[in-house]
């Protein structure tokens, strides 16, 4: 199947499914809500990976976003999708990500219901080269800096108010 015909799960709210749509549906229709895993990828000094998203994708192509990120597929458990995607885009494995706080994200193009996690890893991670550009780790000012100047995607934005919040 390709990535535009996978299968997921539709959900109110409060997360409960209510049905399915293929992924180039739900892309193209925000009344369809469904559910995002991030993993936001923290060094021992405190700094955050981000990813700069391929240019090829159909969503927000070449800006930084959230180190993590990606659909719970049908039928899988979040904490499953936040393991299989930490894995696959960045190579992390033996992780032990802490949920941080859920929330929705609208756009013209899609809605999701996303649960944000954190992990602190050592070294940096090795990214999956078809899903993302380029990555490194930022520190909060340098991120700070660059807010509001195109720079992040506007749900990186949105989510690092609530990182911040979260942390202190």
């Amino acid at each position: 199947m390709n990535s535009g015909d996978e299968l997921l799960d539709i959900v109110n709210e409060q997360g409960t499914i209510i049905g399915s749509a293929k992924r180039s549906v739900c892309h193209g229709n925000p009344a369809l809500l469904h559910r995002v895993v991030h993993v936001h990828v923290f060094s021992r000094n405190g700094n955050l990976f981000l990813q700069k998203r391929s240019a090829h994708k159909d969503v927000q192509p070449g800006k930084w976003d959230t180190s993590v990120g990606g659909h719970v597929d049908h039928g899988e458990a979040v904490p499953d999708a936040v393991f299989r995607e930490a894995r696959e885009e960045l190579g992390l494995a033996g992780i032990s990500p802490k949920p941080l706080f859920t929330y929705i994200h609208r756009n013209d193009i899609e809605s999701e219901l996303v649960a944000s996690y954190a992990v602190t890893v050592d070294g940096t991670p090795t990214w999956d080269a078809h899903e993302i550009d380029d990555g490194r780790f930022w520190t909060f000012d340098e991120i700070r800096a660059s807010l509001g100047k195109n720079v992040f995607t506007p749900n990186f934005e949105h989510e690092f108010e609530m990182l911040e919040r979260h942390l202190m």
